[in-house]
């Protein structure tokens, strides 16, 4: 999701800190209890009843129960990422919406669903001599990566890889299905959205990402136009239509907001940092700057959503212990964003210190305690990698 996002997909998660995916990891994005001024018993109503989501295109972010559980990447705390193995389990572990796509590019020009466009971590194209002379070094988004990347593969090429677990040491049990399925494409997945809403009797939503659209943009291989052409020929580029588009370059969302109707999200990293097309374009503001009310009315102008890291809603202190909300769930409500933060995992490492039980890198804590405590602020859904703790952590908050 970012230059952050970058840096830690060649780490694992340690015991002692959250790694900084993990402070990128879940954004969340549902119907705005707050926004839509619902009391409490009508949200607890819609939540346990999935009220709308059978409406199909009719009922847009409004259909969604509050809060929306996403799955992020699928339900990878139990299988690789972005794998249809991933989603499918999200969907039958009851999310509301799968994130179906981080969309990087191929050579050829396809979009494909990968964390990151450096595959060294989500493949086995290490074990691929044919790949071997692929291996080079980059500079993406300010931030030196080494490995294999999505552009200097064809759509063929990539599809003789098979995924893996990107963080073996908090997921060993994820490693057993090592291998077992291919990098799926966004037309795929547009295609499996429509199969699994005909089997399920239910409209499925995805929340597909735009990876580092500057960097690609650069290469001659902008991902703005490449989405909203397969949206429109699938039908799916709506007010209504149920694929929500997010990034963290906010000209991004312009850009889509130009293109396609579809609800739209900005994600938000740490409050210190700056999007990369800002760095770009020498525009000096930070993350901290656009959760202003000033910053947030601007957003509001162009897009549906905010998905904020879990510490801009509740920040954590030196020894990583949650501290007071912020006012930002209000800020936004009040110029009519819904906030969909991330992310949510079960494992130690992943949780704020005061959740954690034991010292296993591999071992869960308290993450009902922890959902709890976040959706108490008024948030409006939440990206997790593990989409069934989320749905009791919600039946409980909203029938408690």
């Amino acid at each position: 999701m970012g230059t952050q996002d970058t840096q830690e997909s060649n780490q694992q998660a340690g015991v002692g800190g959250t790694g900084r995916r993990a402070l990128l990891g879940a954004a969340v994005l549902g119907a705005a209890g707050g926004v839509l001024g619902l009391s409490g018993t009508a949200r607890a109503a819609e939540a346990r009843t999935g009220a709308g989501q059978g409406g199909g295109h009719g009922g847009g972010l409004k259909s969604l129960p509050v809060p929306t559980v996403i799955g992020h990447r699928g339900a990878s705390g139990y299988r690789p990422e972005h794998t249809f193995g991933s989603y499918q389990l999200a969907l039958d572990l009851g999310a509301d919406v799968v994130e179906a796509g981080d969309l990087v590019p191929t050579r050829d020009g396809h979009l494909v669903c990968r964390h990151e466009p450096e595959i060294g971590g989500t493949t086995n194209v290490a074990d691929h001599p044919e790949f071997a002379a692929r291996r080079t070094t980059k500079v993406l988004d300010g931030v030196s990566v080494t490995g294999w990347f999505t552009e200097d593969f064809t759509l063929a090429e990539l599809k003789t890889l098979r995924a893996i677990e990107r963080i073996p040491a908090n997921r060993p049990h994820n490693t057993l299905y090592n291998g077992r399925w291919e990098i799926p494409t966004f037309e795929e997945v547009l295609k499996w959205q429509d199969e699994q809403t005909r089997k399920r009797g239910k409209q499925v939503w995805i929340y597909p990402e735009t990876k580092h659209p500057t960097y690609f943009r650069k290469l001659g291989l902008g991902l703005e136009e490449r989405v909203a052409k397969l949206l429109h020929k699938h039908g799916k580029d709506r007010k209504n239509s149920p694929v929500i588009l997010q990034s963290f370059e906010p000209t991004s969302i312009q850009r889509l907001n130009k293109l396609v109707d579809n609800p739209l999200v900005v994600l938000l990293s740490a409050a210190d940092s700056r999007p990369w097309d800002f760095v770009e374009t020498g525009d000096p503001r930070t993350v901290a700057d656009l959760i202003t009310r000033a910053g947030l009315r601007e957003i509001a102008g162009y897009a549906q959503g905010i998905g904020p890291t879990l510490d801009l809603v509740i920040p954590k202190d030196a020894a990583g212990n949650l501290t007071r909300p912020t006012t930002l769930v209000k800020d936004a409500h009040a110029v009519g964003l819904v906030l969909h933060p991330y992310t949510m995992r079960n494992e130690n490492p992943f949780l704020p210190a005061n959740f954690r039980k034991g010292t296993g890198a591999d071992a869960y804590g308290d993450s009902f305690g922890a959902f709890r405590t976040y959706f108490a602020t008024g948030i409006d859904g939440v990206f997790t990698d593990n989409p069934d703790t989320a749905v009791l952590a919600r039946a409980d908050f909203v029938n408690g």
